[in-house]
């Protein structure tokens, strides 16, 4: 079996974070869905984890920070254009997102990082790895 990543995340209000992540086209597993905490479909082998705070705090004795105030981690996703780029930002932007920088361009990668709802920052990048410059 290859390895997957389960990225788990705080929300305020599971039934809109879950919405949200929808509205990016992104799929739910009910299988490992209930009221606590929600399964949203990146890839075969990537999956968020949706959980309410109290669902979180069964697996962390640490304080949950606020995202919107804090960063604690950005989640880079990678996108197959520059235009794929723009479409899911726009998607997250659109389903009540927020731009949390402005697009960087270096040529050979283009990214743009939106935050959910929480707060939690999502980066989505293309690459051209033909481009990038030699080290």
């Amino acid at each position: 079996m290859s390895s997957m990543i389960f990225v788990n995340v705080p929300v305020a209000d599971l039934p809109a974070a879950m919405a949200y992540y929808k509205a990016l086209g992104f799929d739910h597993n009910p299988q490992f869905s209930d009221d606590t905490a929600a399964c949203i479909v990146i890839s075969d082998a990537i999956f968020v984890m949706l959980l309410t705070h109290a669902k979180f705090k069964e697996f962390s004795p640490l304080p949950i920070p606020d995202a919107k105030q804090q960063v604690q981690a950005l989640y880079a996703l990678s996108q197959n254009s520059r235009a794929a780029v723009d479409t899911i930002a726009e998607a997250g932007l659109n389903a009540g997102g927020s731009e949390f920088r402005a697009a960087q361009d270096m040529g050979f990668m283009y990214s743009r990082a939106i935050a959910d709802l929480d707060g939690h920052v999502w980066e989505y990048v293309w690459m051209d790895m033909s481009g990038m410059p030699a080290a």
